[in-house]
């Protein structure tokens, strides 16, 4: 291959991550109650503003944290920089679409970082290392799918990304300004986004220093430095969107680390990253049983090898301590260990004339590849059905303006529950919503929505009589008299159907009045069903895929109709 074709073949495999990140977002645009908090409050920013003048009344008023507050207060760093960047791409796409160009924004920026590491690993291993790597991180499906999540992980994993980038090479060779420079981006990490990664940041720092690549007198400079500057960032800032004093990882790191209240939300045993979360994040399984191994005892990777995965790991191992876990919490560590296992890979498949050895080796690892690409598409599109309340958001002007009984209605409330707002409704999707088939004369239809969840209060008698529709989980809790005029379905595991068998909803009440059952079905529901359907008929009445059973019901209140007066 001349200079040209891998030039090329450079700028296509570079431009494979940007890309499946904006396939992720596009396949799965919708939104769970962790991403909820940055992503209100970038839509605040943006809508609101920043008042001036009257703050705290103006502030608590609108902007959406006042309400619901969380567990431990955040940062509006991200949400900041997000709004800023987002407002001109915005004002080109058209406020309907906001909630994805602000993902696509944050998403982008991930992958930015994401190719600013490939860089390093191909200025420092060579082109075949660094396309090994792009392979290997473009082929798994977590890092790709959560890199446009406004989650306080993903803000801070550009940081921790780029810290990386600075340490990828022999650690003999790496100067202490590259040290400095990573310290300072770990630093800034777990000041203002996650106190966690001060384990992280203790454990890279122990290597440099073991390692000779820099001194303490060096580095306390740099953490110093950069510890001042997120301080001075996120405490005026925050405490000015909180309207109190406040350090927010402070209070996080209180909150989880002290308290140990995380643990509220779930415990798993000691060794769940390394058993279970790792080797779903790094999904192909020849990483830990060939690539990784290898390179560590190969002579002439291991110490490159070495410096990118014994500070990760032991990262993790310490972090395993606590009883709260998630996979997203150790997404930093994908870039080192997966540029770990592209040194592995490189060092096999460069040998494969050498015997048939690594003739068979080259061609299991290819496979690998493939294989992880198609395992990661499948996951991708398993995942995008589990978001029924954003689903339910985006379908419910249709239902508007299919069921309205009159063409003058202009504005429409609407009650969400719980499941709803954890599984997609945002501020974004509270948007006027065009009509199609109503008097052009009112044009648009406006929302007015409520996201009571207070038991006393949904028993209140006369609560669910001011509302037009609803969206929740469990109709029978809605007193009144109401009409199911759609059903969301969601992802309830994987069904294997025989000839002859029924499918998992398919008892579904007939709806429009025509007799069809999947009438009610809306969304990816009706669509996962259409292809079942086309499935089965090619196959005999054969179907493995995803089962569906219903999440959410729009209702729609039924009103009196009005008497008529009789003349004689």
């Amino acid at each position: 291959m001349g200079k040209t074709g891998e030039a090329v073949l450079d700028t296509l495999l570079s431009l494979t991550i940007p890309a499946l990140v904006i396939l992720h977002l596009i396949i799965a645009p919708y939104t769970k109650v962790e991403e909820s908090f940055n992503l209100q409050a970038t839509h605040d920013i943006l809508v609101y503003g920043t008042p001036t003048s009257d703050v705290h009344r103006r502030l608590s008023a609108r902007y959406d944290h006042f309400d619901f507050p969380g567990a431990v207060p955040r940062t509006f760093i991200g949400s900041v920089l997000l709004a800023g960047l987002s407002q001109p791409f915005i004002y080109l796409a058209g406020f309907r679409h906001a909630q994805l160009v602000v993902r696509a924004v944050l998403g982008l920026s991930n992958a930015g970082a994401l190719l600013v590491f490939k860089s390093r690993v191909k200025q420092a291993f060579g082109k075949p290392t660094a396309r090994w790597y792009t392979l290997l991180q473009a082929s798994q499906f977590h890092v790709l799918f959560y890199a446009s999540r406004t989650l306080p992980n993903m803000f801070a994993f550009a940081l921790t990304t780029l810290a990386f980038a600075q340490l990828v090479g022999d650690p003999r060779t790496i100067s202490a300004g590259r040290c400095r420079v990573a310290i300072g981006f770990f630093t800034y990490a777990t000041a203002v986004f996650r106190s966690e990664l001060a384990i992280l940041l203790t454990t890279t720092t122990l290597y440099t220093l073991l390692m000779g690549c820099t001194t303490i007198r060096r580095i306390i400079p740099a953490f110093l430095g950069s510890f001042a500057f997120s301080l001075l960032a996120s405490v005026p800032v925050d405490s000015y969107f909180w309207q109190k004093p406040i350090w927010p990882e402070l209070w996080g790191f209180y909150y989880n680390a002290i308290l140990g209240s995380s643990s509220e939300w779930g415990v798993s045993p000691w060794h769940s990253y390394f058993t279970s979360a790792l080797p779903k994040i790094m999904i192909n399984p020849l990483t830990w049983t060939v690539l990784i191994p290898y390179a560590l005892f190969n002579k002439s990777t291991r110490l490159s090898a070495q410096c990118l995965t014994f500070p990760s790991l032991l990262f993790v191992a310490i972090y395993s301590i606590q009883p709260h876990k998630e996979a997203r919490f150790i997404f930093y560590v994908a870039p080192p260990l997966t540029a770990a296992a592209a040194l592995g890979a490189n060092y096999i498949f460069t040998r494969r004339a050498k015997s048939v050895i690594y003739v068979v080796a080259s061609l299991a690892l290819a496979g690998s590849v493939v294989l992880s690409f198609v395992g990661s598409t499948g996951m991708l599109m398993l995942s995008s059905l589990n978001y029924p309340g954003g689903e339910a958001l985006s379908q419910l002007g249709s239902v508007i303006d299919m069921t309205s009984p009159s063409p003058d209605v202009k504005t429409v409330t609407v009650h969400t529950d719980v499941l709803s707002c954890m599984t997609g409704v945002t501020l974004f999707g509270q948007l006027a919503y065009p009509k199609k088939t109503l008097n052009p004369a009112a044009d648009t239809v406006s929302f007015v929505f409520d996201k009571s969840e207070k038991p006393a209060l949904l028993q209140t008698p006369g609560f669910w009589g001011k509302f037009d529709y609803v969206m929740v989980e469990d109709p029978s809790r809605v007193t009144g008299s109401w009409e199911t005029v759609g059903v969301v379905e969601g992802f309830a595991g994987v069904e294997l159907l025989k000839p002859g068998a029924e499918a998992a909803g398919s008892d579904l009440e007939p709806g429009n009045g025509n007799g069809n059952k999947n009438d009610l079905v809306l969304g990816r529901g009706a669509l996962v069903r259409r292809v079942r359907d086309a499935v089965r008929k090619l196959t005999g009445g054969w179907w493995i895929g995803p089962r569906m059973e219903p999440k959410i019901q729009i209702l729609k209140r039924l009103r009196a109709a009005p008497r008529k007066e009789v003349t004689e």
